[in-house]
């Protein structure tokens, strides 16, 4: 093993150190309270090595959520079967998600928390758009193959996006106490049915202008 490599795993170590570290902290006290030198003391890091990484908190935060962002995608495909069709893959996305938020509680728990602070409300929006994307690209491939009915691909977004996340912070809170792997199978056979065979009163409300809309 040669030293540059030597030195990259080293620093790449340490700078997960401090996003485990900031992750504990920001929810046991809140973003605002946890400070960096309190950040740097539970990772056991000296101060000056901090801001070798990250210039300031927020960015850490930043990198917290992108970090996080990019394992539940690769999760997310990992789940998908590639031949599958478009809402069948809709479900296995959501199962996958229900089941990755379950194993990451603390962290989608200091979302719950932080949504709404201004400051990082543009780094916590940019995720909920990659999200929305990646849902908004399945579902207008299931509407040109016919197996998801016409009308606006943002309202069927907007509703699986929403069946996720409302059901997994459910869980994360106790209301429902239901075995994760059953919860999971739960939300993709209700993201299915709620996408394949939505009610009339639901298809009125999804106008077909932009059905097509990339």
């Amino acid at each position: 093993m040669t030293g540059d490599r030597l030195h990259t795993e080293h620093g790449n170590e340490r700078k997960e150190q401090l996003l485990r570290a900031a992750e504990q902290l920001f929810t046991e006290r809140g973003y605002g309270a946890a400070r960096i030198s309190d950040i740097c003391a539970a990772a056991g890091v000296a101060k000056g090595l901090f801001y070798w990484y990250f210039p300031t908190k927020e960015s850490l935060f930043a990198e917290l959520v992108r970090t996080m962002r990019h394992q539940l995608r690769r999760t997310q495909a990992a789940a998908m079967e590639p031949s599958a069709d478009p809402v069948t893959r809709l479900r296995q996305g959501a199962e996958a998600s229900v089941r990755f938020m379950a194993a990451h509680q603390t962290y989608f728990a200091l979302l719950d928390v932080e949504r709404l602070d201004a400051a990082l409300a543009p780094v916590m929006r940019e995720g909920s758009d990659v999200y929305a994307s990646d849902v908004r690209r399945l579902i207008v491939d299931a509407q040109r193959q016919g197996l998801v009915p016409d009308g606006d691909p943002t309202f069927y977004v907007v509703g699986v996006l929403g069946a996720v996340s409302s059901f997994g912070h459910a869980h994360r809170a106790g209301r429902l106490q239901i075995p994760i792997d059953d919860l999971a199978a739960a939300v993709g056979r209700w993201v299915t049915d709620a996408v394949a065979r939505p009610a009339d009163a639901v298809r009125a409300l999804t106008p077909t202008t932009g059905a097509d809309a990339p």
